[in-house]
Protein backbone atom coordinates (compact mmCIF):
# COMPACT_ATOMS: atom_id res chain seq x y z
CA UNK A 1 0.00 0.00 0.00
CA UNK A 2 1.09 3.56 -0.73
CA UNK A 3 0.31 6.52 1.49
CA UNK A 4 -0.47 10.01 0.28
CA UNK A 5 -0.44 13.15 2.39
CA UNK A 6 -3.60 15.18 1.81
CA UNK A 7 -3.10 18.68 3.21
CA UNK A 8 -6.56 19.93 4.14
CA UNK A 9 -5.81 22.19 7.10
CA UNK A 10 -3.41 25.14 6.90
CA UNK A 11 -4.29 26.76 10.23
CA UNK A 12 -0.96 26.21 11.98
CA UNK A 13 0.94 28.09 14.66
CA UNK A 14 2.56 31.23 13.29
CA UNK A 15 -0.26 32.08 10.90
CA UNK A 16 0.19 33.36 7.37
CA UNK A 17 3.72 34.83 7.89
CA UNK A 18 5.08 31.36 8.70
CA UNK A 19 2.88 29.37 6.34
CA UNK A 20 5.12 29.22 3.27
CA UNK A 21 8.22 27.99 5.08
CA UNK A 22 6.24 25.53 7.21
CA UNK A 23 4.41 24.09 4.21
CA UNK A 24 7.66 23.61 2.30
CA UNK A 25 9.23 21.82 5.27
CA UNK A 26 6.12 19.68 5.74
CA UNK A 27 6.26 18.52 2.12
CA UNK A 28 9.98 17.76 2.24
CA UNK A 29 9.59 15.81 5.48
CA UNK A 30 6.73 13.79 4.00
CA UNK A 31 8.72 12.93 0.88
CA UNK A 32 11.74 11.91 2.94
CA UNK A 33 9.52 9.69 5.10
CA UNK A 34 8.35 7.67 2.09
CA UNK A 35 5.08 9.41 1.23
CA UNK A 36 4.58 9.07 -2.53
CA UNK A 37 1.84 11.65 -3.16
CA UNK A 38 0.87 15.04 -1.82
CA UNK A 39 -2.54 16.51 -2.53
CA UNK A 40 -4.51 19.60 -1.55
CA UNK A 41 -8.20 20.47 -1.59
CA UNK A 42 -9.46 22.68 -4.38
CA UNK A 43 -11.43 25.04 -2.17
CA UNK A 44 -11.29 28.74 -1.36
CA UNK A 45 -12.83 28.50 2.11
CA UNK A 46 -12.30 25.92 4.82
CA UNK A 47 -15.10 23.35 4.85
CA UNK A 48 -16.58 23.75 8.32
CA UNK A 49 -17.10 20.91 10.78
CA UNK A 50 -14.08 19.16 12.25
CA UNK A 51 -11.68 20.84 9.80
CA UNK A 52 -12.62 24.24 11.17
CA UNK A 53 -14.93 27.12 10.27
CA UNK A 54 -15.12 28.69 6.84
CA UNK A 55 -12.90 31.53 8.07
CA UNK A 56 -9.85 29.32 8.72
CA UNK A 57 -6.84 29.49 6.40
CA UNK A 58 -7.24 28.02 2.90
CA UNK A 59 -4.74 28.34 0.05
CA UNK A 60 -5.69 28.33 -3.64
CA UNK A 61 -4.94 24.86 -4.94
CA UNK A 62 -2.94 25.26 -8.14
CA UNK A 63 -0.75 28.05 -6.78
CA UNK A 64 -0.03 25.77 -3.83
CA UNK A 65 0.75 22.76 -6.04
CA UNK A 66 3.21 24.84 -8.04
CA UNK A 67 4.88 25.90 -4.81
CA UNK A 68 5.05 22.28 -3.66
CA UNK A 69 6.54 21.22 -6.98
CA UNK A 70 9.45 23.58 -6.35
CA UNK A 71 10.07 22.10 -2.90
CA UNK A 72 9.81 18.37 -3.71
CA UNK A 73 11.45 15.97 -6.12
CA UNK A 74 9.53 12.71 -6.38
CA UNK A 75 5.96 12.94 -5.04
CA UNK A 76 2.96 13.03 -7.34
CA UNK A 77 0.99 16.28 -6.98
CA UNK A 78 -2.70 16.85 -7.60
CA UNK A 79 -5.93 18.12 -6.11
CA UNK A 80 -8.29 15.93 -4.15
CA UNK A 81 -10.39 17.11 -5.88
CA UNK A 82 -11.11 20.05 -8.19
CA UNK A 83 -14.75 21.05 -8.40
CA UNK A 84 -15.76 21.09 -12.03
CA UNK A 85 -17.46 24.50 -11.77
CA UNK A 86 -14.36 26.33 -10.54
CA UNK A 87 -12.49 26.67 -13.84
CA UNK A 88 -13.13 26.56 -17.55
CA UNK A 89 -12.10 23.08 -18.77
CA UNK A 90 -9.39 24.28 -21.17
CA UNK A 91 -7.86 26.51 -18.49
CA UNK A 92 -7.88 23.58 -16.07
CA UNK A 93 -6.16 21.32 -18.61
CA UNK A 94 -3.55 24.01 -19.19
CA UNK A 95 -2.94 24.45 -15.45
CA UNK A 96 -2.40 20.73 -14.92
CA UNK A 97 -0.18 20.53 -17.99
CA UNK A 98 1.98 23.41 -16.76
CA UNK A 99 2.29 21.74 -13.35
CA UNK A 100 3.27 18.49 -15.03
CA UNK A 101 5.95 20.12 -17.17
CA UNK A 102 7.44 22.19 -14.36
CA UNK A 103 7.41 19.28 -11.89
CA UNK A 104 9.11 16.87 -14.28
CA UNK A 105 6.02 14.80 -15.04
CA UNK A 106 4.60 14.51 -11.50
CA UNK A 107 1.20 16.20 -11.89
CA UNK A 108 -2.24 14.72 -11.87
CA UNK A 109 -5.83 15.88 -12.14
CA UNK A 110 -8.28 14.99 -9.42
CA UNK A 111 -11.78 16.14 -10.27
CA UNK A 112 -15.38 15.82 -9.15
CA UNK A 113 -18.83 17.30 -9.62
CA UNK A 114 -18.44 19.91 -6.80
CA UNK A 115 -20.66 20.17 -3.73
CA UNK A 116 -19.79 23.28 -1.65
CA UNK A 117 -22.74 25.53 -2.46
CA UNK A 118 -22.03 28.08 0.29
CA UNK A 119 -18.54 28.71 -1.04
CA UNK A 120 -19.72 29.02 -4.62
CA UNK A 121 -22.57 31.39 -3.79
CA UNK A 122 -20.34 33.43 -1.50
CA UNK A 123 -17.69 33.98 -4.17
CA UNK A 124 -20.02 34.34 -7.13
CA UNK A 125 -19.06 31.03 -8.77
CA UNK A 126 -21.84 29.55 -10.91
CA UNK A 127 -23.29 26.49 -9.20
CA UNK A 128 -25.87 24.77 -11.41
CA UNK A 129 -28.02 21.84 -10.29
CA UNK A 130 -26.35 18.48 -9.68
CA UNK A 131 -27.45 16.92 -12.96
CA UNK A 132 -25.89 19.76 -14.93
CA UNK A 133 -22.70 19.61 -12.87
CA UNK A 134 -22.34 15.96 -13.83
CA UNK A 135 -22.90 16.84 -17.48
CA UNK A 136 -20.20 19.48 -17.19
CA UNK A 137 -17.92 16.98 -15.45
CA UNK A 138 -18.14 14.52 -18.32
CA UNK A 139 -17.53 17.24 -20.92
CA UNK A 140 -14.58 18.53 -18.90
CA UNK A 141 -13.07 15.05 -18.84
CA UNK A 142 -13.50 14.80 -22.60
CA UNK A 143 -11.94 18.24 -23.16
CA UNK A 144 -8.95 17.56 -20.92
CA UNK A 145 -8.24 14.22 -22.58
CA UNK A 146 -8.56 15.83 -26.00
CA UNK A 147 -6.17 18.62 -25.04
CA UNK A 148 -3.65 16.00 -23.89
CA UNK A 149 -3.92 14.37 -27.31
CA UNK A 150 -1.90 15.51 -30.32
CA UNK A 151 -5.05 16.47 -32.26
CA UNK A 152 -6.04 20.12 -31.65
CA UNK A 153 -9.47 19.99 -33.28
CA UNK A 154 -12.40 21.83 -31.78
CA UNK A 155 -14.90 20.50 -29.28
CA UNK A 156 -18.67 20.97 -29.22
CA UNK A 157 -20.71 19.81 -26.27
CA UNK A 158 -23.89 20.81 -24.54
CA UNK A 159 -22.16 23.22 -22.15
CA UNK A 160 -18.76 23.96 -23.69
CA UNK A 161 -17.59 24.85 -27.17
CA UNK A 162 -13.90 25.20 -28.05
CA UNK A 163 -12.68 26.29 -31.45
CA UNK A 164 -9.23 24.74 -31.10
CA UNK A 165 -7.89 22.54 -28.30
CA UNK A 166 -4.27 23.60 -28.72
CA UNK A 167 -2.09 22.71 -25.72
CA UNK A 168 1.63 23.47 -26.04
CA UNK A 169 3.83 22.30 -24.42
CA UNK A 170 2.23 18.95 -23.91
CA UNK A 171 2.39 17.10 -20.60
CA UNK A 172 5.50 15.07 -19.93
CA UNK A 173 3.46 12.18 -18.56
CA UNK A 174 1.93 10.37 -21.51
CA UNK A 175 -0.61 9.66 -22.76
CA UNK A 176 -1.85 12.17 -20.17
CA UNK A 177 -1.39 13.17 -16.54
CA UNK A 178 -2.79 10.86 -13.88
CA UNK A 179 -6.56 11.28 -13.81
CA UNK A 180 -8.65 10.64 -10.70
CA UNK A 181 -12.38 11.10 -10.22
CA UNK A 182 -13.41 11.56 -6.59
CA UNK A 183 -16.64 10.32 -5.06
CA UNK A 184 -18.61 7.12 -4.67
CA UNK A 185 -21.85 7.86 -6.49
CA UNK A 186 -22.89 4.54 -7.96
CA UNK A 187 -24.92 5.64 -10.96
CA UNK A 188 -22.84 8.50 -12.36
CA UNK A 189 -19.48 8.98 -10.61
CA UNK A 190 -18.29 5.38 -10.78
CA UNK A 191 -19.53 5.10 -14.35
CA UNK A 192 -17.34 8.07 -15.28
CA UNK A 193 -14.39 6.44 -13.49
CA UNK A 194 -14.84 3.30 -15.57
CA UNK A 195 -15.07 5.26 -18.79
CA UNK A 196 -12.38 7.92 -18.33
CA UNK A 197 -10.21 7.73 -15.21
CA UNK A 198 -7.01 6.14 -13.99
CA UNK A 199 -8.25 6.06 -10.38
CA UNK A 200 -11.25 6.35 -8.11
CA UNK A 201 -11.21 7.83 -4.61
CA UNK A 202 -13.56 6.65 -1.87
CA UNK A 203 -14.04 7.42 1.79
CA UNK A 204 -12.89 4.45 3.88
CA UNK A 205 -15.63 2.46 5.53
CA UNK A 206 -17.71 -0.71 5.35
CA UNK A 207 -19.26 0.33 2.03
CA UNK A 208 -15.96 0.14 0.10
CA UNK A 209 -16.33 -3.49 -1.13
CA UNK A 210 -19.81 -2.70 -2.46
CA UNK A 211 -18.59 0.48 -4.20
CA UNK A 212 -15.78 -1.45 -5.86
CA UNK A 213 -18.22 -4.14 -6.96
CA UNK A 214 -20.33 -1.43 -8.60
CA UNK A 215 -17.23 -0.03 -10.28
CA UNK A 216 -16.45 -3.50 -11.63
CA UNK A 217 -19.94 -3.70 -13.11
CA UNK A 218 -19.47 -0.34 -14.84
CA UNK A 219 -16.13 -1.53 -16.22
CA UNK A 220 -17.78 -4.60 -17.67
CA UNK A 221 -20.50 -2.45 -19.23
CA UNK A 222 -18.01 -0.16 -21.04
CA UNK A 223 -15.42 -2.83 -21.84
CA UNK A 224 -12.79 -1.53 -19.41
CA UNK A 225 -10.32 -3.77 -17.59
CA UNK A 226 -11.16 -3.25 -13.92
CA UNK A 227 -7.55 -4.01 -12.96
CA UNK A 228 -6.32 -0.92 -14.83
CA UNK A 229 -8.10 1.42 -12.40
CA UNK A 230 -6.29 2.34 -9.20
CA UNK A 231 -8.51 2.06 -6.14
CA UNK A 232 -7.69 4.81 -3.65
CA UNK A 233 -9.28 5.94 -0.41
CA UNK A 234 -9.12 8.78 2.08
CA UNK A 235 -9.14 8.91 5.86
CA UNK A 236 -8.64 11.59 8.50
CA UNK A 237 -6.54 11.79 11.65
CA UNK A 238 -6.44 14.18 14.60
CA UNK A 239 -4.14 14.49 17.62
CA UNK A 240 -5.99 11.67 19.37
CA UNK A 241 -5.38 9.15 16.56
CA UNK A 242 -3.05 6.35 17.61
CA UNK A 243 -0.65 4.34 15.50
CA UNK A 244 -2.67 1.17 16.06
CA UNK A 245 -5.91 2.90 15.11
CA UNK A 246 -4.47 4.12 11.83
CA UNK A 247 -2.85 0.77 11.03
CA UNK A 248 -6.19 -0.92 11.62
CA UNK A 249 -7.94 1.39 9.20
CA UNK A 250 -5.25 0.98 6.56
CA UNK A 251 -5.20 -2.78 6.84
CA UNK A 252 -8.98 -2.85 6.55
CA UNK A 253 -8.79 -0.70 3.44
CA UNK A 254 -6.17 -2.97 1.92
CA UNK A 255 -8.30 -6.04 2.62
CA UNK A 256 -11.23 -4.32 0.89
CA UNK A 257 -9.19 -3.71 -2.27
CA UNK A 258 -7.76 -0.22 -1.72
CA UNK A 259 -4.11 0.13 -2.76
CA UNK A 260 -3.43 3.79 -1.88
CA UNK A 261 -4.78 5.85 1.02
CA UNK A 262 -4.59 9.63 1.28
CA UNK A 263 -4.43 10.72 4.91
CA UNK A 264 -5.56 14.20 5.95
CA UNK A 265 -5.12 15.79 9.35
CA UNK A 266 -7.23 18.18 11.39
CA UNK A 267 -6.68 20.19 14.57
CA UNK A 268 -2.89 19.90 14.53
CA UNK A 269 -1.33 23.26 15.48
CA UNK A 270 1.91 22.05 13.87
CA UNK A 271 1.99 19.45 11.05
CA UNK A 272 5.24 17.79 12.13
CA UNK A 273 3.55 15.03 14.19
CA UNK A 274 1.42 14.13 11.16
CA UNK A 275 4.45 12.99 9.20
CA UNK A 276 5.85 11.24 12.26
CA UNK A 277 2.64 9.20 12.56
CA UNK A 278 2.59 8.30 8.87
CA UNK A 279 6.27 7.34 8.89
CA UNK A 280 5.57 5.08 11.84
CA UNK A 281 2.81 3.13 10.09
CA UNK A 282 4.34 2.86 6.63
CA UNK A 283 6.50 -0.21 7.39
CA UNK A 284 3.40 -2.03 8.63
CA UNK A 285 1.23 -1.49 5.56
CA UNK A 286 3.62 -1.56 2.61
Amino acid sequence: MELGLHIADFTWDGGAPALGARLARHAREAEQAGITRITVMDHFWQLGGDLGPYEHDMLEAYTTLGFLAAHTETVRLHTLVTGVVYREPAVLAKQVTALDVLSGGRAGLGIGAAWFADEAHGLGIPFPPLAERFERLEETLQICLQMWHEDDAGFTGRHYELGRTLNVPQSLERPHPYLMIGGGGERKTLRLVAQYADACNLGLGPEVPHKLAVLREHCEAVGRDYATIEKTGMTGIDPSTTRDDLIGRLEGARDAGITTVYVYSQQFPDPGPVVELLAGVLPEVR
